[in-house]
């Protein structure tokens, strides 16, 4: 007895099919850099000599007890036993993630970095987070000018205001949150080691991991 033999509107269908299956797959596999929303870790404020072999990621938020506790603490530890020695780069990714006054800091930062550059950028980001530590201050937009106005000049004060209000900030501080959710970033201060977390809480822990990945 003959075997029925599919219509030809049939095998369209179920070769379509797979090859929808297949895309899919390789889109499970292997994620577009459009995930990231165009981010790009060379273009993230950085401390510490171009050469250093091991890259250190820190996500924050202005706003976060953990990520002020960074900050005033464990940062300085860092900056003098890793990024001063020339062992590790060390980048800052925004991640706010706690209310709107959270990601009006982020992106208000973001453009200091854009228009004023990376020096400026690093003063202004510790002077946040030391004004952030009793949680009297609120991240206004009068705060952070008037912060931005004691490290820089009224004209380039005026610059990063303006800008800011024109939402040249968003698009960046945007990619590092999809940057941030790729890593599977929690809601607390957070390091990468060349792209792997750190769970530990001692600057001993921290250097272990980044002589390792010296050594890879």
């Amino acid at each position: 007895m003959a075997k029925p033999r599919l219509k030809r509107g049939a095998k369209w269908f179920f070769f379509i099919l797979a090859i929808v299956l297949v895309l899919l797959v390789i889109s499970l596999r292997f994620k577009p850099f459009t995930d990231t929303k165009g981010f790009q870790l060379e273009s993230q404020p950085v401390l510490g000599e171009e050469t250093a072999p091991v890259e250190l990621v820190a996500f924050g938020d202005y706003k976060c007890p953990s990520c002020q506790s960074f900050n005033r603490s464990f940062f300085p530890l860092i900056q003098e036993k890793l990024i001063a020695t020339g062992k590790v780069k060390f980048y800052f990714v925004h991640h706010p993630f706690l209310e709107k006054d959270s990601m009006k800091a982020a992106e208000f930062a973001e453009v200091v970095y854009l228009e004023l550059g990376n020096d400026v950028f690093w003063q202004f980001h510790h002077v946040v987070y030391d004004e952030q530590h009793d949680g009297k201050n609120k991240l206004t937009l009068g705060f952070l000018t008037n912060t931005l106005s004691g490290l820089v000049s009224e004209e380039e004060t005026d610059k990063v205001v303006e800008a800011y209000k024109s939402g040249a900030g968003k698009k960046s501080v945007e990619a590092d949150m999809a940057y941030a959710s790729k890593n599977n970033v929690p809601e607390a201060s957070t390091l990468l080691v060349d792209g792997e977390r750190f769970k530990g809480n001692r600057l001993s822990e921290l250097n272990k991991l980044v002589e390792e990945a010296t050594n890879e």
